[in-house]
């Protein structure tokens, strides 16, 4: 079992990883929209769903992985109203590529972010 650490998105806020690496494959634990100082970049969906993207492609890299490498990614949303302008941002991102998913809406994320994802990844090369 391999640790991935990266510094280029959040620190990891508890004793977690920000990704393990098993035979090949990636589980990275919940992204979600802080900056790599672990500051919130707004308290919108938009801008946090941006920043979980940004910080799961740093983790991701740091993996050997690209975001075309998920096979499978859970979404936690704070508000599932908020679905579609998440989903929309998720779709610019992924571009097209299209893993399996879950999304749910939980009660509370930590420091009261609106979304959180994890995803299990495999790269491809």
């Amino acid at each position: 079992m391999e640790i991935i650490h990266t510094r280029k998105s959040s620190q990891a806020i508890g004793p977690y990883s920000q990704a393990i690496r098993v035979d090949g494959w990636v589980y990275s634990s919940g992204i979600v929209g802080m900056l790599p100082d672990n500051s919130i970049p707004g308290d919108d969906i938009v801008s946090q769903t941006h920043q979980v993207f940004a910080n799961l492609q740093e983790v991701l890299a740091a993996a050997g992985c690209q975001l075309q490498d998920i096979v499978k990614a859970t979404v936690y949303l704070a508000d599932m109203d908020e679905f579609a302008a998440m989903n929309e941002i998720y779709s610019d991102y992924l571009d097209g590529h299209q893993p399996a998913r879950s999304c749910v809406e939980v009660q509370r994320l930590p420091r009261d972010l609106r979304v959180e994802i994890d995803v299990i990844a495999r790269p491809s090369s």
